[in-house]
């Protein structure tokens, strides 16, 4: 490949070099005058539980990453999002997201990189270093593979390693992830667009065994499948086998604990390119003790108000496993926020009282639990539509609504229009996936007033005594 032919397949206008085999460096002109200055808003001030202030201009569609990743620098200073092209049509591979940082201090922003790697849901997916506010990673798309990116914030030189992240150790030396040129066949919008000719290619029975769990190992730039589907299919439990037999795995979405011991990951099944079967697994950091800690029987299992299983997330403590679940082999017939560990023991309703919804995630002092909603989750959506960030006090069963915000972008509450329905996109969604920062006093989310995507930040210390 040329360094022409470089340049035009990955981001514009980059002068990049091999400097490592499979390792492309280039460097981002780093421009100190380039902060652009603009006005942090207050969000209904005086009207929400907590202070809540807009940290985005009124330029562009801006999201963080997820709710299990955190946005803010290791310093606190600095917050990281994507600056998304449009919105409100199906992203076009080719097309170009811009990777932000936001100055806290000095309420400011600047474009770090472009790629072509994003999606509505996640954005970029962008990721901080856990050592240091020096580094930024992401992916972008070179050779038409999706492959991690190293953003050097303060020499501007950047790195494309030979693998795909989604989830990065919490060492810095590797990352993980699932094929993402057809994630969207099972989980539309958290990876990249389709590629030509606009719709990702499935996979095959002789995929199984090639196909799996990646991982990169940064410091060599080594990518080796750390497991593959057929590995999941024998590792499922006896009551799953008779709804997997004869179907095709695919991976969503994959998670180091903050220990870096064990990696979460959710599988999902299709037959005749139909349905999502979903459960979950565990596994050590290098591929061995792979355990189907939740059954598909019992992640499928259908609320009385409507959902099934969704959402799990590593507890602080890197044992537990956070979800919501509706527990009917325990007589429950309602979502509820849930807890087990990660070998599927110790299975614990968190609350009796308030509803699971949203994507949750917990203090690591376990008291406390954040979650938003679904707008089709009228349980605890409001007559408004606006969707409320909830933090639940497990201690005495409480439940405090931080601020309620509109999330809609074109779509009402109903999220997925009939246009979206036919090319298996979701255009119109947007949740808001609250991330606590990194000393829990603070969460970062998603919102639209105004119709607009923009990112907020609430200050909840108050509300944790």
């Amino acid at each position: 490949m040329t360094r022409k032919e470089f340049i035009y397949q990955t981001t514009v206008g980059f002068t990049a070099v091999l400097t490592l085999p499979g390792v492309w460096a280039f460097h981002s002109p780093k421009d100190k005058e380039n902060w652009k200055p603009f006005d942090f808003r207050p969000f209904r001030s005086g009207q929400t539980a907590a202070p809540v202030m807009q940290v985005t201009p009124d330029d562009g569609y801006y999201v963080h990453t997820f709710y299990d990743v955190c946005p803010w620098s290791p310093s606190g200073r600095y917050l990281a999002l994507t600056k998304l092209p449009y919105q409100r049509k199906k992203p076009v591979w080719g097309d170009t997201a811009a990777v932000c940082v936001v100055d806290l201090e000095k309420r400011a922003i600047r474009t770090v990189y472009q790629t072509k790697a994003w999606s509505f849901q996640v954005g970029a997916n962008v990721q901080w270093g856990h050592a240091t506010d020096r580094y930024l990673y992401t992916n972008d798309v070179i050779n038409g593979i999706p492959v991690c990116v190293r953003i050097d914030l303060i020499t501007g030189d950047i790195k494309a390693f030979s693998g795909a992240k989604y989830d990065i150790a919490p060492d810095d030396k590797s990352v993980i992830s699932p094929n993402l040129l057809n994630m969207n066949i099972h989980q539309y919008g958290y990876a990249v667009p389709d590629p030509p000719p606009g719709k990702p290619q499935p996979f095959r029975p002789e995929d199984m065994h090639r196909e799996g769990l990646w991982k990169t190992d940064l410091e060599r730039n080594e990518t080796t499948l750390l497991a593959t589907m057929d590995q999941f299919f024998d590792a499922v439990a006896e009551n799953d086998r008779q709804r997997y037999n004869r179907s095709i795995g695919y991976l969503f979405h994959s998670k180091f604990n903050r220990q870096n011991t064990r990696i979460l990951q959710v599988f999902r099944a299709q037959v005749d390119g139909e349905g999502r079967n979903a459960s979950l697994f565990t596994m050590n950091t290098n591929g061995k003790e792979l355990i189907q800690c939740l059954s598909a029987e019992k992640w499928n299992q259908r609320a009385r108000l409507g959902g099934s299983g969704n959402h799990p997330n590593w507890h602080p403590d890197g044992e537990r496993i956070i979800m919501n679940c509706i527990p009917t082999w325990l007589g429950y017939q309602d979502m509820l926020f849930c807890a087990f560990d990660y070998r599927g023991d110790q299975f614990t309703v968190l609350s009796e009282k308030h509803l699971g919804s949203g994507h949750p995630t917990m203090h690591p002092g376990s008291r406390y639990l954040l979650a938003d909603a679904y707008p089709k989750q009228t349980y605890v959506v409001p007559e408004s539509g606006e969707i409320p960030l909830r933090l639940i006090d497990l201690k005495y069963d409480t439940e405090t609504i931080i601020c309620t915000l509109p999330t809609d972008v074109g779509g009402g509450s109903n999220q997925y229009l009939p246009p979206d329905r036919i090319t298996g996109g979701s255009h119109h969604k947007l949740d808001p996936h609250p991330a606590w920062n990194r000393d829990y006093t603070q969460i970062c989310f998603n919102g639209a007033p105004g119709g607009r995507r923009q990112v907020f930040i609430a200050d909840i210390h108050t509300l944790l005594p």
